[in-house]
């Protein structure tokens, strides 16, 4: 589950923690995802799994930035910043903690990389873990700093398939795959004016492959070598048809759509 749409101002709070007590607690959600720059999302997640929901769920979130009176990007920034996450999630642990699209020159410098090693020798964080793609998902991926990574995956963003995720499976480190469903493009009737959106319907009408819709773009993801889909909504009934769909298995057709990016990629990068 991405938690990105439960930290919206304009969503109630009661909303957000039902939504979540149902994903884990009915639903068998068994991963959730947020970050500090997702509102008010961390604070809900760790409402809603007081009670003893916490230990049936594995909690990721991301580090390196807005921790007040500490630069970004640096050692006392991550350090601080568990230790506030910690807080908003109401845990004593922090299963996934990633470099938020940490930038490679700041993951070279290396004191950002050791205080996340840091805080899992101390027992904060279970896995340190990179969210980015391309160059710097590579980089990520060879310096062996890191047991998970988080990428974008679907089938307009298939990039990290041809290199990143196999190097990342060779290696043992488990991959998160973010914008499963392409923002929901293929919902539109025109191109969008959002630049990542822009990208995903130029992308979706080269490669023509017929009516695309959540069930396929899901199951493709999930034929591919990934830990989990990370599926962000509001909506209790939109999370239910994620589950069934992801229950449904791999999607038979996913070699096709495979191919049909490999056919028209003019350097196809993953979208941040």
């Amino acid at each position: 589950m991405g938690a990105g749409p439960l930290g919206a101002s304009e969503l109630d709070d009661t909303i957000a923690e039902r939504l979540i007590r149902t994903a884990v607690g009915e639903l068998g959600v068994t991963l959730v995802d947020t970050a500090p720059s997702y509102g008010r999302s961390e604070r809900r997640i760790g409402a809603a799994l007081r009670g003893g929901l916490r230990e049936k769920v594995v909690v990721s979130t991301k580090l390196g930035y807005g921790v007040p009176g500490v630069p970004d990007w640096t050692g006392a920034c991550i350090s601080r910043g568990i230790d506030a996450a910690l807080k908003r999630l109401e845990t004593d642990w922090i299963d996934i903690a990633h470099l938020h699209s940490c930038p490679q020159e700041v993951l070279e410098r290396g004191d950002v990389i050791e205080a996340l090693a840091g805080a899992v020798r101390a027992g904060k964080v279970r896995v340190a873990a990179y969210s980015g793609d391309n160059a710097t998902l590579a980089w990520a991926i060879a310096s062996g700093r890191f047991g998970a990574v988080q990428c974008s995956v679907s089938v307009l963003d298939q990039r990290a398939l041809d290199a990143n995720i196999p190097a990342a499976t060779a290696r043992g480190v488990g991959v998160l795959a973010k914008r499963p469903l392409a923002n929901g493009v293929w919902r539109e009737t025109a191109r969008p004016s959002a630049p990542d959106r822009a990208t995903y319907w130029d992308r979706m009408c080269a490669m023509d492959v017929g009516a695309l819709d959540g069930e396929r773009m899901l199951r493709f993801v999930l034929a591919q070598p990934v830990a989990c889909a990370l599926v962000g909504t509001t909506s209790v009934d939109h999370l239910a048809r994620a589950v069934f769909a992801a229950e449904r298995g791999p999607l038979d057709d996913a070699p096709a759509l495979r191919a049909a990016f490999q056919r028209c990629d003019r350097n196809w990068d993953g979208v941040i």
